[in-house]
């Protein structure tokens, strides 16, 4: 099947419009810098970056752009709390913003412009929509007429009137009541810094317009695809088309994407949304506080259809540390964990720094069989839940072929086709998660929330001190020797403070090895 496509402008499934080999832009809308980065911020990043690894993977050469807005109300608001200036505090939630992209994997995104560094190009397409009669100044502000745009509500799918006043300001200086602001005029007491020099006087931009003009200017009058959260659509995305097509007269994206939004459970089992006035808000660097590596968190965000809601279960943030669906994610993880190493002992490599994956190599019958439907489940409007679940199958049917052909006895024994098998599997096991963005931290360094060469380095010390110590004790022939049994107690001290730190050592003919659980 070729890769199909859900348009929310359409409402429908699609054939992707470009070929494989062609450019392809993707804009989707960044964070509006005011607080550090909750998972909810990370939902559509995690997804989009997913979305640019298979294009890419099928040929596509994709530019994706995701905006920064370093000006806002909530961010004048906020650098009040703070006592400090907007600025200062924009530059503080970006550098968090762009510390937990890296940690979970996401790595596509191209540029990532500012607000501020575009005021000119919006004030420039203003004043292109007040010459067109698609907008108009008033006492300072100006505003986009709705009334003038005889297909806005189209993506979302209502008439004008049923659109009026939902997600509005109020103001008695609009013509219609769903007309929205493209300028907004200064108001006493507001910081310089957030203040720009225009035609109807000093103030600062809308936010919808912001996203038009960066866009356009990075990317061209038309985008192959529009992303962002199922909670813009209106009315953000809704406004952004509206003045993007008016002022160009042309198609301003090919495809809308929109991806499903976190939904949470009290512990009474009533649905909840994530927000800071109940209390019930997860940042990014709490979780890892908590445990959760990078690569667990973005496991869990994909492996759900990005359509859909993401269920984070049920969660008392009083008396637990996160959501239960997090928790059943990490025991899902950890079978894939389980699996690396379960390689790095029967074939002496590391899956994650030795295991190369080879794009010229020809498939067995039975792999390419998993092969293909993992790219059905992707060509089928990028569904990562059903890809997530083939790679399951995979592992399960790798850990047989190991159990059956006895693969982690010693080498004589093995079977060289079955153990052939093996390594075949597994290279495609890493392929697939490479296309998901997953595979790229070692586990052991994600879990202890460490440096992976110092945190393998630090427990290949301890192992080999260990070692020395079973070593030295087992060369005392008198078993009643007290330093004998002295030498042993050490290195069962060993293993059992290392056991209360969560990492497990697991004494084996070929060696000692170790992992996270």
């Amino acid at each position: 099947m070729a890769l199909q496509v859900y348009s929310t402008l359409t409402r429908k499934k699609e054939p992707f419009h470009k070929k494989p080999g062609d450019a392809v832009t993707m804009y989707v809308c960044g964070p509006t810098v005011y607080k550090p980065s909750h998972i909810g911020h990370m939902v559509g990043p995690v997804i989009f970056d997913t979305v640019k690894r298979y294009l890419t993977y099928l040929g596509y050469k994709v530019t994706w752009v995701v905006n920064i807005t370093d000006v806002d109300d909530k961010l004048i608001v906020r650098a009040g709390e703070l006592k400090t200036t907007v600025p200062e505090l924009a530059t503080k939630m970006t550098d968090d913003y762009f510390d937990c992209l890296k940690k979970l994997n996401v790595t596509g995104i191209d540029q990532f412009p500012k607000a501020t560094e575009h005021i000119d190009g919006m004030i420039a397409m203003m004043a292109k929509l007040i010459e067109k009669g698609c907008a108009y100044p008033a006492d300072g502000d100006v505003y986009f007429d709705v009334s003038k745009d005889q297909d806005y509500g189209k993506l979302c799918g209502f008439d004008p009137e049923q659109l009026e006043g939902a997600g509005r300001e109020v103001s008695g200086k609009k013509k219609n009541p769903g007309d929205f602001a493209l300028w907004k005029g200064a108001k006493p007491g507001e910081p310089k810094e957030v203040t720009w020099e225009s035609p109807w006087g000093p103030g600062r931009p809308g936010w919808h317009i912001e996203c038009s003009v960066m866009s356009q200017k990075l990317l061209g009058d038309t985008l192959d695809i529009h992303g962002g959260g199922l909670d813009l659509r209106f009315p953000h995305h809704e406004n952004e088309l509206a003045q993007s097509e008016s002022a160009s007269d042309k198609t301003f994206a090919k495809v809308w994407m929109h991806n499903g939004l976190l939904k949470l459970r009290t512990p009474d089992g009533k649905e909840d949304k994530m927000s800071g006035s109940l209390g019930n808000v997860l940042n990014v660097a709490d979780a890892f506080d908590r445990g959760v590596s990078g690569e667990l968190l973005r496991f869990f965000l994909i492996s759900t259809h990005y359509r859909s809601p993401i269920d984070l279960g049920t969660w008392d943030p009083k008396t637990e540390p996160l959501p239960s669906a997090i928790e059943n994610a990490r025991k899902a993880f950890d079978t894939f964990i389980r699996f690396t190493e379960r390689f790095q002992r029967i074939t002496g490599q590391s899956f994650y720094d030795s295991l190369k994956v080879d794009p010229r190599r020809t498939l067995s019958v039975d792999m390419s069989g998993y092969l293909s439907r993992f790219g059905e489940h992707m060509n089928d409007d990028f569904n990562t839940g059903g890809a997530v679940g083939v790679m399951f199958e995979l592992v399960t049917t790798l850990n047989r072929t190991a159990d059956l052909n006895r693969l982690e006895d010693s080498a004589p024994k093995r079977d060289d086709r079955s153990l052939a098998t093996f390594g075949e599997g597994a290279m495609l096991l890493k392929e697939m998660g490479q296309i998901l963005g997953l595979f790229q931290q070692k586990p052991e360094a994600a879990k202890l929330g460490g440096d992976d060469n110092l945190v393998a380095g630090l427990m290949s010390l301890l192992i080999d001190l260990r070692n020395n110590l079973r070593t030295t004790a087992k060369g005392i022939a008198d078993k009643a020797d007290p330093t004998k049994k002295a030498l042993f107690d050490q290195t069962d001290l060993i293993r059992k403070r290392l056991a209360e730190l969560n990492v497990t050592l697991e004494d084996r003919p070929a060696g000692t090895t170790w992992r996270v659980g």
